[in-house]
C-alpha cells in the first residue's frame, strides 16, 4: 500500500520497492491510482500506466507537475536502504535519485494541497528510460492533448534541489566508411574500412566543444565517438565500418541545424541520423516561471541532459528541472538521494504552491 500522509522520505522508499523498470511500471500506476482516488479534490485519469490527477478551481493559470515512474533496470540495489556518509543522511537504491524522490514529493503534495495557488495537473509516466516512441507523455499527448494544458512545467528530475532550466538537444548518428572485402592473407587486395575511419576519430578527438549562452544560462555541448564497429572475421579485410556519433546541442539551435551542422562536419561521409529530440530553452522569463524561481531561491542553471522539458517546450509552455538529488548518480549502482534534499523541495513547492 502507497500511504500519501507518510513522509516523502518514507514514500520514496515504497516507491522504490514497487518494481518498476520500464516496461513493468503496471504494478506501481495501479499503486498511485488507488492511493490517489479517495482524495476528493482531484479528479484522476489513466492512460495505460501512466497517471493524471487535476484539480479544478477555476485559477487563473493552470501548472503542471510531472515525473516518471519507470527505472534502469536494477543490480543489486533494492530494496532501498537509509545509509549516512559522512553526517549526511541518504536513501540508497534503484530510483532514488531518478526520479521517485521528485515523485514522493509529488504524490504527497497532491494529496495534501486541496487549495493551491494555482491549478495543478499533477502527471506521472511510464515508459521514460527508453526509447522516446515509448515515451507515456508522448502517448499523453496524441491521446489526451487537453490534459497537457498548462501556463508552466515542473519536471521532477533530478537537479539538486536547484532550478535547472531547459536542457541540451540530443542527436545520434552514424558515420560509415566503405571500402572492399579481401583474405587478410591478401590484404593488398581489398580496402579496410576500419582504416578510412581513422580520419573521423581524429577528427573527433580534435574537436572542441563550446559553452553557449542562452537567456544567461552556459550550455556545455559534446560531440563524440560512442561506439565502433566493423568487420565479419577474423581473417577477413572489412568492407564497412560504423562509428556512432553522439551530438549534445545547445537549445539556441533546432534539430534541424543541429543535423545540417552534423552532416557538414562528416561532409565527406556517409551519414545516417539514428535519433534526434531538440532541446528546450529555459523557460524562465514567464513571469509564473519567474515567481517559481524566487519562491524556491538559489541560481538557476543549465541542465546538460535531456529530459521531458522539451516536450512541453515543443507544446509552447516553458518549463524547468526541479527534483531532488544529484544526476551523475542517476542510473549507478550506488544511487542515493540526500534526505535533505527531498525536504528541501517538498518545502520549496508546498511554499510555492500555496503562496506562502
Amino acid at each position: 500500500m502507497l500511504d500519501l500522509t507518510a513522509s516523502a522520505v518514507d514514500i520514496t522508499r515504497t516507491l522504490c520497492d514497487i518494481p518498476s523498470v520500464s516496461g513493468n511500471e503496471r504494478a506501481l500506476a495501479d499503486a498511485v491510482v488507488a492511493a490517489l482516488e479517495p482524495y476528493g479534490h482531484l479528479e484522476v485519469v489513466r492512460d495505460g500506466d501512466l497517471v493524471v490527477a487535476r484539480t479544478a478551481l477555476g485559477r487563473a493559470e493552470r501548472v503542471i507537475i510531472a515525473g516518471h515512474l519507470d527505472t534502469v533496470p536494477v543490480n543489486d540495489n533494492l530494496p532501498a536502504r537509509d545509509v549516512v556518509e559522512d553526517g549526511e543522511a541518504y536513501l540508497w537504491g534503484r530510483g532514488t535519485v531518478d526520479m521517485k524522490a521528485g515523485v514522493a514529493v509529488q504524490l504527497k503534495l497532491a494529496a495534501e494541497l486541496t487549495e493551491p495557488a494555482h491549478d495543478v495537473t499533477w502527471i506521472w509516466y511510464d515508459h521514460e528510460e527508453v526509447e522516446a516512441a515509448k515515451n507515456g507523455l508522448g502517448r499523453l499527448a496524441r491521446n489526451r492533448p487537453d490534459l497537457l494544458e498548462g501556463s508552466f512545467a515542473i519536471l521532477g528530475e533530478p537537479s539538486n534541489a536547484g532550478i535547472e532550466g531547459g536542457c541540451n538537444g540530443t542527436l545520434r548518428a552514424v558515420v560509415r566508411t566503405r571500402g572492399m572485402r579481401s583474405h587478410s592473407a591478401r590484404s593488398w587486395r581489398g580496402e579496410n574500412a576500419i582504416h578510412f575511419a581513422a580520419p573521423i576519430l581524429a577528427k573527433l578527438a580534435a574537436y572542441t566543444a563550446k559553452t553557449i549562452d542562452v537567456e544567461g544560462l552556459a550550455y556545455r555541448e559534446g560531440l563524440n565517438a560512442v561506439r565502433i564497429s566493423g568487420g565479419v572475421a577474423g581473417n577477413v579485410i572489412p568492407d564497412v565500418c560504423e562509428v556512432e556519433i553522439n551530438y549534445r546541442f545547445a537549445p539556441n539551435k533546432t534539430a534541424e541545424e543541429a543535423v545540417d551542422r552534423i552532416r557538414h562536419f562528416f561532409d565527406e561521409y556517409e551519414v545516417e541520423i539514428t535519433d534526434l529530440a531538440g532541446g528546450a530553452r529555459p523557460g524562465l522569463d514567464a513571469p509564473i516561471a519567474q515567481s517559481f524561481a524566487r519562491a524556491v531561491g538559489g541560481t538557476p542553471k543549465p541542465k546538460y541532459g535531456w529530459t521531458d522539458v522539451a516536450r512541453f517546450s515543443e507544446l509552447g509552455i516553458p518549463a524547468v528541472n526541479y527534483g531532488p538529488g544529484d544526476g551523475q548518480l542517476a542510473h549507478a549502482d550506488d544511487e542515493r538521494v540526500r534526505v535533505s534534499e527531498i525536504e528541501d523541495v517538498e518545502r520549496g513547492l508546498r511554499g510555492w504552491l500555496t503562496g506562502a
